[in-house]
């Protein structure tokens, strides 16, 4: 039987070597490998000639551990929750309200809950602004266990992952029925290095945990606090310190030294060179199939890699390992009025300490004024101020103007209490 005639067969025109091992994103396949470890069955969607196979090998080579390994790929070793960007961020400052214990930088979790306490919209409390500060009132009722494997996110569609499968095996067929057997070979070993890359890498377990607290710790309340934002962790010690404590990490069988992680980017790296080679060799048919697969592959990548991973880490720390805390915002106008709200929901051990933390300030005027404070919140008096309370003697009459402008915050932070225990 005769072979099929090849098309394109009496064309002079050839692709060029360097730009079909470059042209495609590596970038995009490393962002999109970073993926395999949050969506649900994601490492068992790699079927695909994938572009990019150098960087990959370059990228995740670091974390194998030998002499041989480290000929290969040098460079800095790192573990992997900080290379999946899982870990490596630092987080805002944490006050505990009754231990007293001050942690002046918290770690990633606590970086990612403020960032999406910060993105919420809060309610506006009435009074006088200047610049306003949210503050936002999480509820942990549910303590993690200290070590737990977190609920992936199921929205990744194998229907999307379908695509660059079909088209790479079509393209692949298409080449062996035309009898173009290097470009046949090259997406084949394509497919199949993508694929266990896909399979090696995203065998690290998804793993969170925390410290547990000693029986009988005091409740975990405290301040996560940073210039524009204010987070009241309110709970026992066990789910705050989830946030202020607690991390991601990744757990493969092959720690610490990571070699099936290594021979897999090794296999990378050779298909990387077999392109470099043996594309130049194939028909103009059979390089078009080629880069067409590669195309597909790339505008697949580029799609899972436009998605907001942190945004992906926020949701599991929220519904998989806090088990949807209730959070509360709130707008204040100015920082005065935003540390009494504080010290009115918090209930602190210790109110003077928190309050010269947050307002070092300590002139004649801020002193009258923190003492008249801490004096109705430990008598637990309503913050309803009069004439009296600021027409003192000894003070000039600026100084009187800004005692009652003092009170009037304390006066608003109070009715922003009143209205956040009303809806407890």
């Amino acid at each position: 039987m005769a072979s099929p005639t090849l098309p394109l067969d009496k064309s002079k025109f050839t692709l060029d070597t360097s730009g079909v091992a470059g042209v495609f994103g590596g970038d995009e396949a490393v962002s999109a490998m970073a993926t395999v470890h949050v969506y649900e069955n994601r490492q068992w969607f790699g079927w695909y000639n994938s572009p990019g196979s150098y960087q990959i090998a370059r990228q995740y080579g670091r974390l194998s551990r030998s002499r041989f390994f480290d000929g290969f790929f040098p460079g800095v070793h790192t573990d992997p929750a900080t290379l999946f960007e899982f870990d490596g961020w630092k987080g805002p400052k944490f006050r505990a309200a009754h231990s007293g214990t001050i942690i002046e930088e918290t770690g990633h979790l606590g970086a990612l809950f403020m960032k999406e306490c910060a993105a919420r919209e809060g309610m506006v409390v009435e009074g006088r602004k200047t610049q306003p500060v949210g503050v936002t009132i999480a509820e942990l009722n549910h303590i993690p266990a200290p070590q737990m494997y977190p609920r992936r996110i199921s929205a990744y569609s194998p229907v999307f992952a379908s695509i660059p499968i079909s088209v790479s095996i079509g393209t692949c067929v298409a080449c062996g029925v035309f009898e173009d057997w290097y470009l046949f070979s090259l997406i084949l070993l394509g497919i199949f290095t993508s694929g266990i890359a896909c399979l090696v890498i995203g065998s690290g377990k998804f793993v969170f945990t925390h410290p547990d607290p000693a029986k009988g710790s005091p409740p975990g309340d405290g301040i996560l606090s940073s210039d524009k934002e204010i987070v009241l962790l309110k709970g026992a010690e066990g789910a705050v310190n989830s946030i202020t404590r607690g991390r991601f990490s990744l757990s493969f069988s092959s720690e610490p030294k990571y070699q099936n992680i290594g021979w897999c980017s090794v296999l990378l790296t050779i298909q990387f060179i077999a392109q470099l080679l043996f594309v130049p060799q194939g028909s103009l048919f059979g390089q078009i199939m080629f880069v067409t697969s590669l195309g597909v592959s790339w505008l697949y990548n580029s799609w899972l890699s436009s998605l907001d991973k942190e945004k992906i880490q926020r949701d599991i720390l929220l519904d998989s390992v806090l088990e949807k805390p209730v959070l509360t915002k709130y707008s204040l106008g100015t920082r005065t009025t935003m540390v009494i709200f504080v010290l009115l929901v918090l209930h602190p051990e210790d109110p003077t300490k928190i309050l010269n933390e947050l307002l070092p300030n300590d002139t004649k005027v801020w002193k009258q004024w923190k003492e008249t404070i801490m004096r109705r919140l430990l008598n637990k008096e309503k913050f309803d101020f009069v004439d009296a309370d600021w027409e003192l003697d000894g003070f000039s009459q600026q100084e009187k103007s800004l005692l009652e402008t003092l009170y009037g915050d304390a006066r608003a932070a109070y009715g922003g209490y009143v209205q956040y225990a009303a809806s407890e």
